[in-house]
């Protein structure tokens, strides 16, 4: 016998599904929004620090070396 003329299944709508939805699309849109900008801001740094280290070892400036006296 199939579930459809089975007269004791009753078929039960679960909205929890529906009524849950527009909590989660905002929070979604929300994580997907800072996650973007946290990998935009890591390659902006690391491109940075690229041109800032080519920079150092090219002009020869001292500034970021070590010295004895401040020790």
């Amino acid at each position: 016998m199939s579930p459809a003329s089975d007269p004791n299944v009753v078929y039960l709508a679960d909205h929890s599904v529906l009524l849950a939805i527009p909590a989660f699309v905002p929070a979604f849109l929300v994580v997907g929004l800072i996650v973007y900008l946290a990998v935009r801001d890591r390659k902006a740094e690391a491109a940075e620090n690229a041109g800032n280290t080519e920079n150092v070892e090219n002009t020869g400036d001292e500034s970021t070396e070590r010295k004895e006296e401040d020790v």
